[in-house]
């Protein structure tokens, strides 16, 4: 590698660690090399362990391989969430029920709710149960709110456990949003942690229709617990196109998959 190619990839290191992401057409235009070039430094930066390439670009190694906590999520890939909630609400029709697990994209679509009529949300999610009590007292949201109660996790501001379970399974929702932390061809949508998992599949369960909502930075990742298999999924919504290779297995499966766009 000569001095210009190690100098170009500290500069994608050094990205990559500031927003906890990159993306290849942005690093083309910002190092004014080809799509190819950018492509052979990941690998090589991979190969080195110091960062993961996902479909579209690159994301920093989780290297304790535990989930970011809720402050972390929040602000990552904001504008792409912002995105794929607003599409995902679009999804919603009156009179709906939907549940909305605790991630930070889900949350996004009660921004775009207030004109739908007489929705039910039910939520594990304490932040999202905050942001509509707060829509509801400005007059925003005039629907009703459950909260699934159970054990709460501080750290990841969600609640989860055999309680939180035995509650969800007391309703049956219209649509079930649901976030996850990886999404591959052969073994579906996981997630950092097993109980997490377990309630996000409950609700899907529960649900007349399921509606995965995840950045691109997820495609390619898997982790610890399966949530899900593709036949258990209706909709993905994205910021970014399905990888062509997934195009025919989606298909057979039924699954759509709507880009959120910019």
């Amino acid at each position: 590698m000569s001095l210009v190619g190690e100098e170009r990839k500290s500069i994608i290191l050094d990205l990559l660690y500031a927003e906890g992401q990159v993306k290849t057409i942005d690093l083309v235009k910002r190092l004014n090399v080809s799509s190819e070039t950018i492509r052979r430094y990941m690998e090589e930066l991979e190969a080195e362990n110091r960062l993961k390439r996902v479909y579209g670009g690159a994301v920093k190694i989780n290297i304790a391989g535990e989930e970011p906590s809720y402050l972390k999520r929040e602000v990552l890939y904001a504008d792409e969430k912002r995105r794929i909630g607003q599409a995902a609400a679009q999804l919603v029709d009156d009179n709906d029920v939907i549940f909305l697990d605790d991630g930070t994209t889900p949350m996004q679509m009660i921004h775009f709710l207030p004109n739908k009529k007489n929705l039910t949300i039910l939520t594990v999610s304490i932040p999202t149960l905050h942001l509509l009590m707060e829509y509801k007292n400005k007059g925003l949201y005039s629907g009703e709110v459950y909260f699934i109660g159970g054990k709460v996790n501080s750290v990841h501001a969600r609640v989860s456990g055999s309680i939180a379970e035995k509650m969800a399974s007391m309703f049956h929702a219209d649509k079930a949003f649901v976030s996850i932390d990886g999404m591959v061809l052969g073994k579906g949508i996981t997630s950092f942690d097993a109980e997490r998992g377990q309630l996000v599949h409950l609700l899907m369960q529960n649900a007349r229709q399921s509606v995965v909502m995840t950045d691109s930075s997820k495609i390619g990742s898997t982790q610890l617990y399966r949530i899900a298999d593709w036949r258990d999924i209706d909709i993905v919504v994205c910021d970014k196109e399905m990888p062509k290779e997934w195009r025919e297995t989606l298909d057979e499966r039924e699954v759509s998959w709507i880009v959120a766009q910019a």
